[in-house]
């Protein structure tokens, strides 16, 4: 059975920083593409960052200069490290696994359930 598990959400003040962790087990994460998407309020899931299991990664345009993907393929984990943080980063987060390079969230295999960041001023 497929399980994606996401921890490190919650409240952080603007300006600071948060680290999200993605565990998969179940499958060999290795030949897939780790997804991380975010959803706010009254808006679509979008892309927020992509890392492959050799470790190529791509992160979305509005948000490069702050995040980035990490992943450690030993442990099956991938982590978002989220800076300079502001109130427009308020969103569910979630882990994803598909196969690059479609990103969509209609071409993803496995969500993860979703956590909740809030970001206050």
């Amino acid at each position: 059975q497929v399980h994606v598990v996401e921890s490190g959400g919650g409240l952080v003040q603007a300006v600071g920083s948060l680290r999200r962790s993605c565990s998969v087990s179940g499958f060999n994460p290795y030949f897939y593409t780790m997804f991380w998407f975010r959803q706010a309020p009254g808006k679509e899931r979008e892309f927020v960052a992509g890392i492959s299991g050799n470790g190529e990664s791509t992160t979305e345009d509005s948000v490069k200069d702050r995040f980035s993907i990490a992943r450690d393929t030993s442990a099956n984990t991938a982590f978002l490290k989220m800076n300079s943080l502001s109130e427009d980063d308020t969103a569910v987060y979630y882990c994803a696994v598909g196969r690059a390079p479609d990103r969509s969230p209609s071409a993803m295999l496995h969500w993860g359930k979703g956590t909740l960041v809030t970001v206050s001023s």
